[in-house]
């Protein structure tokens, strides 16, 4: 049988299946005059059986009538006698819907009740069969979880790992967020630690997790363990590096170079609250951007505000340098 013959065919047999023959004629094309009398190899439906078979959209389900007629739904309409049902050669009743939920309907209709699936668009495809049905409790269960899940809100963090400088580049400027990166790769330091850089690289990446889920859904946080620096908080608003805090240093104990680790936490507190003046779309203000090194200072000619690159507040916190009492021109020493 060719699919248009096939669609034809499905279309009549479910017109039957809800409208008798009548029906089934008119959504055949036939005219309405010749669906009297007419049965199209269909077969009356046998009033005393006491089960069904149900090809719904390919689907096969074997039921009792009593199931089918046990709630007051379309389904006990069309199987309560008053309407004449049509099957096909091998006792099939067709209807023409999908037949991916049609055993949640039936189980609802011996239970009364039925657990529904956690996915929105599995208990969309519900909630429009049990509207198609006229299933008004499975209806109101499925709008309830609905609403549910819309009120609810969704704990999920999700944070990117960057892979390469393309796709860093990609993601800050497709971002509508402002965006935090840490960079933390260990791999790129030469020398042996302080005492305690270790410990304070873990407080960095751990403050940097805790930020994550404060800031969740309003600031993109990413992570970076390819980079060229050992410990670097990055901070973007509107597709631009708005600072940058760098926790690494060299220093010099005695005869051999160490890389010392530092732990900023104000200052990474109140960077990541300034990045938040970018959250909306619109420009902020001037004074603000000015206030928090975001916007280039003032500039006495305008082609000369045009032509300035944007600055970008760098941190470095590698302090604490001692002069020692040895003549002028020795080096300074760097001490933890």
């Amino acid at each position: 049988m060719s699919a248009e013959a096939t669609s034809s065919h499905n279309a009549l047999v479910g017109a039957a299946a809800v409208g008798g023959v009548g029906a089934a004629a008119v959504a055949a094309g036939f005219p309405a005059q010749l669906g009297a009398g007419a049965t199209f190899d269909l077969k009356p439906l046998n009033p005393s059986s006491k089960y069904v078979k149900l090809n719904v959209g390919g689907s096969l389900h074997y039921t009792t009538v009593q199931t089918l007629t046990k709630q007051d739904t379309m389904l006990k309409a069309m199987f309560s006698g008053r309407m004449e049902m049509l099957t096909d050669s091998e006792g099939w009743i067709l209807i023409d819907r999908s037949g991916k939920h049609f055993g949640t309907i039936l189980n609802y209709l011996r239970d009364g009740a039925v657990p529904l699936p956690e996915g929105q668009r599995e208990l969309e495809e519900i909630l429009a069969e049990a509207r198609y049905f006229l299933i008004q409790g499975l209806l109101e269960d499925c709008q309830l979880a609905l609403q549910q899940k819309s009120e609810g809100y969704d704990p999920v963090c999700r944070i990117p790992m960057i892979t390469s400088p393309k796709e860093e580049q990609k993601i800050i400027t497709a971002c509508s967020k402002p965006v935090v990166k840490l960079l933390h790769n260990r791999s790129n330091n030469k020398y042996s630690y302080t005492s305690n850089s270790d410990d304070n690289l873990l407080k960095n990446i751990e403050l940097f997790d805790k930020l994550a889920l404060r800031f969740n859904g309003r600031v993109l946080f990413t992570k970076d363990v390819l980079g060229d620096e050992i410990c670097c908080w990055s901070f973007y608003g509107q597709g631009r590096k708005i600072a940058e805090v760098c926790c690494t240093s060299i220093v010099y104990a005695t005869e051999k170079k160490q890389t010392k680790v530092e732990f900023p936490e104000a200052r990474i507190f109140e960077e990541t609250l300034n990045i938040l003046i970018y959250e909306t779309p619109r420009v902020p203000d001037k004074a603000l951007l000015e206030a928090t090194g975001g916007a280039a200072g003032c500039a006495h000619h305008a082609e000369d505000e045009d032509g300035r690159e944007r600055r970008v507040r760098r941190i470095h916190v590698r302090r604490h340098i001692m002069h020692d009492e040895r003549p002028h021109g020795h080096q300074a020493v760097f001490k933890d």
